[in-house]
């Protein structure tokens, strides 16, 4: 039932748990992780960009290839694909046009106002995506 995974990664310490949790999955499932990132951009792409981003497709491969070698380390059967554009909507699009069992991706936890404004992308992932999402929250 759960053959091909996808793994959304930005790098982040919430994709990071998330990357852990999906390789523990797709290796308990002998499933293939298909990581996917996203060379950003919409809302959340300027704040990244403040944090002194130099090169977000650079960083988004980079991020893709760190997830794929941590679960080859692991025995898991691994490929990657990075994507320009906003996150939530190559992340749906990539699980309607590609087979896919199951997403998996971290978040964050925002709540109140930053949710407010910025919205969430696991959220939008969560109402979107034509097969069930696994979201990992950041450590406290």
């Amino acid at each position: 039932m759960y053959q091909d995974l996808l793994l959304a990664t930005d790098g982040s310490d919430a994709a990071r748990r998330a990357t852990d949790h999906g390789i523990e999955l797709a290796g308990r499932l002998d499933a293939t992780l298909h990581v996917l990132s996203v060379s950003e951009d919409g809302p959340q792409a300027t704040e990244k960009e403040d944090r002194l981003r130099h090169d977000p497709e650079d960083e988004a491969a980079g991020a893709a290839d760190r997830a794929r070698e941590a679960a080859e380390r692991d025995g898991v059967e691994a490929t990657t694909d990075v994507r320009h554009g906003v996150p939530q909507e190559q992340i749906v699009d990539y699980a309607e046009t590609n087979p896919t069992d199951m997403v998996i991706v971290g978040t964050a936890g925002r709540s109140g106002l930053d949710h407010l404004i910025s919205g969430s992308v696991a959220e939008e992932i969560v109402r979107n995506a034509p097969v069930p999402v696994l979201t990992v929250r950041e450590q406290p």
